[in-house]
């Protein structure tokens, strides 16, 4: 277990996650976890779920990845699919506390994302206090990161 008020955060949701985003900046608030909301902020906004997923990514990218990220849409499935097409970003979609555990410990996920059309508020809270109480440890899930790692510089040619 981590102490998780020490965890730095970027946030973002297309709109139809915005509603669920602020019920996790509040939690964030009261847990005393510090926080980077890159938006959206409102349901007439016109910007797409990628284009919130990308600045997420460079943010997180751009703290020389100190942070972590959450991205919240309907299911979840379209913000993890555009975060993992940025370098060392590895986006998982969670919908229950296991599946946030194995994001963490099995796969050292630096972002998690939600489906705010799968996963009510209450869940969602839990599933975002699991992952960010927990932090990867060397183990059996290492060579299959590293894996993943390779595949990762062998695809995507330039990255360090």
């Amino acid at each position: 277990m981590t102490e998780i008020s020490k965890k730095k955060i970027v946030i973002g949701a297309a709109t139809a996650g915005i509603e669920l985003k602020e019920v996790i900046k509040e939690m964030l608030d009261e847990e005393g976890i510090a926080y980077e909301d890159v938006g959206l902020d409102s349901v007439d906004d016109e910007m797409y779920y990628p284009s919130v997923a990308k600045k997420l990514s460079e943010r997180i990218i751009a703290s020389n990845y100190e942070k972590n990220g959450i991205l919240i849409c309907g299911t979840g499935i379209g913000m993890a699919i555009t975060a993992n097409k940025f370098p060392k970003i590895y986006a998982a979609q969670v919908y229950d506390t296991f599946a946030s555990e194995r994001a963490s410990l099995s796969n050292d996920a630096n972002v998690i994302t939600l489906g705010s059309r799968i996963t009510g508020p209450r869940l969602a809270k839990k599933i975002v206090k699991e992952w960010l109480g927990l932090e990867f440890e060397p183990g059996r899930s290492t060579p299959k990161l590293k894996e993943i790692y390779d595949i990762e510089k062998e695809n995507l040619k330039g990255i360090e």
